[in-house]
């Protein structure tokens, strides 16, 4: 697998998206929202897709981990795996998130785990698994994203 700045991907991933030009990593992120909620996509291919993300800062006035935060790991991961399964022409577009919350947290990491369900030509399906430090299961999801065509960069004249 080549890594690029922490992140794992496959070679035929790599090899998939060098036309493309950008920067992997950054490409498949959860970009600002995934930045200041400490979110990193650590391995990455369209069979399996692993992210963590701390509960310190991701917290509910209870001091447990905000379930909007689980959900936007979920959504981040399985979107990832979509994009990777789409291809360099297409983009993942999130339609229908389901998160069923386990356990409660107040501190360490959350694993996230995505794996496909459904992979199609229009939709991918992903369950997300998320566990705590001692692999619990902390939150179960499942993400659809629709499979739209990349837009085309403007021509210049």
């Amino acid at each position: 697998m080549g890594e690029h700045r922490g992140v794992k991907f496959p070679q035929e991933v790599l090899d998939r998206f060098s036309s493309l030009g950008v920067d992997l990593p950054s490409y498949f992120s959860a970009g600002h929202l995934g930045t200041r909620m400490g979110i990193e996509v650590v391995e990455a291919s369209p069979e399996k897709v692993v992210g963590t993300m701390p509960v310190e800062g991701n917290t509910q006035p209870y001091g447990l981990l905000h379930g909007g935060a689980s959900a936007v790991l979920a959504e981040t991961l399985g979107s990832v795996g979509a994009m990777l399964h789409g291809g360099p022409g297409k983009i993942a577009v999130g339609v229908d998130l389901n998160c069923t919350h386990h356990r409660g947290l107040s501190s360490g990491h959350v694993t996230g785990t995505a794996t496909p369900v459904h992979r199609g030509r229009s939709t991918a399906t992903y369950e997300i698994v998320i566990t705590d430090e001692s692999g619990r299961r902390v939150c179960s999801s499942r993400l659809t994203c629709l499979l739209r065509d990349a837009p085309q960069p403007p021509t210049t004249v």
